[in-house]
């Protein structure tokens, strides 16, 4: 079963570069400025956007990610909101997966999220906390609307689960560089070109690197050994900076913070998405 998110990460192959994946909670700085930041990173250069649901117990999401999902929380996102998030940016051009610890998708109905993620033309889910062992009403219903599951490999991993994750995933498997939680680093895991290494054997999928990646330099690095570099804190990181920054400034520059945030995730988008171009001879 062909899918967008195979299709972009087929263009990104094509042009001999890995594939940006960008990652943004729905809801933060607020609904329609995670939708105008979304559209910047696509036009910047993001292949594939992942956009989290807020929820309030998060199990990998590191300081920079669970303060903007708290936030959003706050004020009082929902999960219509994150499927109109995934709207407009399917209707950018740009492939739309959704991040989401799986008790949402339980509460709301299994069938029925991928219905209306489907109908909002959504690409599929990116499931962490989600094993393949306990994913079947999942995987029935993503079949039945032609929606790509992700789950994560990690470095602990064995051949076996390997084996058994892969089997499982449709679109890309999600290669976690690093035991531990989301975050910029000062240096990509020594483990994440022996984990790609690992994985490649047991399918054909793409395979893209998460956790840790935060500017050009670490791009081109993962881009040497992977198909994709999934960059989440890093863009997170400027849209809290722009809104604090708006904030110390005081109610005059209150209506700023959106502008300046979303000015710079494309700048972080444009910048990620020219390290891929060069990293490859």
């Amino acid at each position: 079963m062909s899918s967008l998110v195979a299709t972009a990460f087929g263009k990104a192959s094509a042009d001999n570069r890995a594939a940006l994946v960008g990652y943004l909670p729905a809801g933060f700085p607020t609904v329609e400025g995670a939708i105008e930041a979304a559209r910047a990173m696509a036009a910047a250069g993001a292949d594939i956007l992942e956009i989290g649901l807020p929820y309030s117990d998060p199990l990998i999401d590191g300081p920079v990610i669970a303060e903007a999902v708290h936030r959003a929380l706050t004020a009082g996102t929902r999960v219509a909101d994150v499927l109109r998030t995934v709207e407009a940016v399917a209707a950018a051009g740009v492939p739309a997966l959704v991040m989401t610890y799986w008790n949402p998708v339980d509460r709301y109905g299994v069938r029925a999220f991928a219905r209306d993620l489907a109908q909002a033309g959504g690409a599929g889910l990116i499931t962490p906390d989600l094993s393949p062992e306990e994913a079947g009403p999942w995987l029935d219903a993503s079949d039945e609307h032609r929606l790509d599951r992700v789950f994560l490999a990690a470095p602990s991993s064995t051949d076996q689960r390997l084996a058994t994750i892969t089997k499982a995933c449709r679109g890309f498997v999600y290669a976690a560089s690093l035991m531990g939680i989301t975050g910029t680093r000062e240096a990509v895991s020594g483990q994440a070109e022996g984990l790609v290494q690992r994985i490649r054997p047991h399918t054909d999928l793409p395979v893209a690197v998460g956790l840790g990646v935060s500017n050009g330099a670490q791009a081109a690095q993962v881009a040497a050994f992977a198909d994709g570099v999934i960059v989440g804190s890093a863009f997170v990181r400027r849209l809290l900076d722009a809104a604090d920054a708006a904030g110390a400034a005081g109610t005059a520059a209150a209506g700023t913070d959106a502008a300046a945030g979303t000015d710079a995730v494309a700048e972080l988008a444009a910048e990620l998405s020219a390290a891929l171009r060069r990293a490859r001879p």
